[in-house]
């Protein structure tokens, strides 16, 4: 008879599973010991920012569930004449999508739609370069909105920007990422795609199935811009969700949000030792930029913001810095491991070649975009 494992044994291997979220309890635990545990701990935890990733991602969920993006993409698919139409649909939803869904569930969402579709066009090559512009799409194109990914709902709430600053903070890069985009797409050699590629995929969504979606979306979009208190929201979204499809609380990416609340407490222990503090103080200030992207490359974006987060308040620079750290190393964006993980998964795949040509591709991207934000951006 298997013996079952223990509770510490399952624990265990979750917290392998997910290094960024052991670190974040470790460097919590550690700092408990600096700073006893007490009523102050409360204060550090932003439940704005819990309560709106958690509504989100059940919100997102329904949707994908409902059949919106299928919907949206057999549309787009309707334009297909060739090769390159097919690259400029699947690497632009991708970019425009991750506007509002996040970065990690465009691409859920849409590389393994790439993987069927150019798997029919025996192309590894085109296949590869696809997927890895892909995933550079989702990554930048996230960034343009506080709902685009985690470290930017972190950002947004932290800062007290208006949606206007923020979009004016992140219009540049995200034009510049845009029109980098266009010219790798246009660079791929046109050819006429098979019949099933451009016919679409998968079962149309229907108005009542997308209704209930599409408003508690809006009721998300109206708490963070501040005009629904989040609890409110957090309650009806989550009723909502036990009456048309408890399921989907399952959906949620819990680990996500047990890692916000490990850094929350990291950082404000941190934050109270005023020796440790004060010297990080100094080392970020006015390197926002720089060090946000490069600490990226090493523990990826989302932890990158937070930590820095405590020891500046120019949050201009360093959102530009931690979007565009989600470049560089595939751990630098956990996005980014996602299409990976996707790729190598499929028999037949070259799990290095991929990796060379995403390090390369987006060590250059990343590169173009420094340079032209450092000569134009102000930065």
């Amino acid at each position: 008879m298997t013996k079952k494992p223990s509770f510490i044994s399952r624990i265990g291997a979750f917290l392998r599973h997910d290094p960024v979220l052991a670190a974040a309890l470790t460097l919590a635990v550690i700092s408990a010991f600096l700073v006893p545990p007490s009523l102050d701990y409360v204060g550090y935890i932003d439940f704005h920012v819990l309560a709106l990733l958690f509504s989100l991602m059940l919100v997102v969920a329904g949707l994908q569930k409902s059949g919106a993006f299928t919907l949206l993409t057999d549309k787009l698919l309707q334009y297909v004449k060739s090769t390159r139409s097919l690259a400029a649909v699947l690497v632009g939803v991708c970019f425009f999508t991750s506007m509002l869904i996040t970065n990690d569930v465009a691409l859920i969402t849409f590389v393994p739609l790439s993987m069927m579709l150019l798997g029919q066009e025996k192309d590894e090559k085109l296949l590869m370069l696809v997927v890895v512009l892909q995933t550079i799409a989702a990554n930048l194109g996230s960034g343009l909105t506080p709902l685009g990914n985690p470290q930017n709902l972190y950002l947004y709430s932290l800062s007290g920007m208006s949606l206007g600053g923020f979009l004016s903070v992140m219009l540049l890069p995200t034009l510049i990422s845009a029109a980098l985009l266009v010219i790798s797409v246009f660079l791929i050699r046109p050819r006429e795609v098979t019949r099933a590629a451009a016919q679409g995929t998968g079962e149309r969504a229907t108005a009542t199935k997308l209704a209930p979606w599409l408003l508690l979306f809006a009721l998300c979009m109206l708490a963070v811009l501040h005009l629904v208190h989040y609890l409110v929201m957090l309650v009806i979204v989550t009723l909502a969700v036990v009456v048309l499809d408890r399921s989907l609380l399952r959906k949620a990416d819990y680990a996500l949000l047990l890692t916000f609340i490990g850094f929350f407490v990291f950082i404000g222990n941190v934050k109270n030792i005023p020796a440790v503090s004060e010297m990080l103080s100094t080392l970020v200030a006015g390197r926002e930029l720089g060090v946000g992207v490069l600490l990226s490359q090493v523990i990826s974006n989302v932890p990158a913001a937070m930590l820095l987060s405590g020891f500046t308040e120019n949050y201009a620079a360093l959102l530009v810095g931690v979007n565009l750290g989600g470049l560089g190393t595939l751990i630098a964006s956990m996005a980014s491991m996602i299409s990976y993980k996707i790729y190598a998964a499929t028999p037949g795949s070259k799990a290095g070649k991929y990796f060379a040509l995403f390090t390369g591709l987006n060590v250059l991207f990343l590169v173009i975009l420094l340079i032209v934000l450092l000569l134009i951006g102000g930065y």
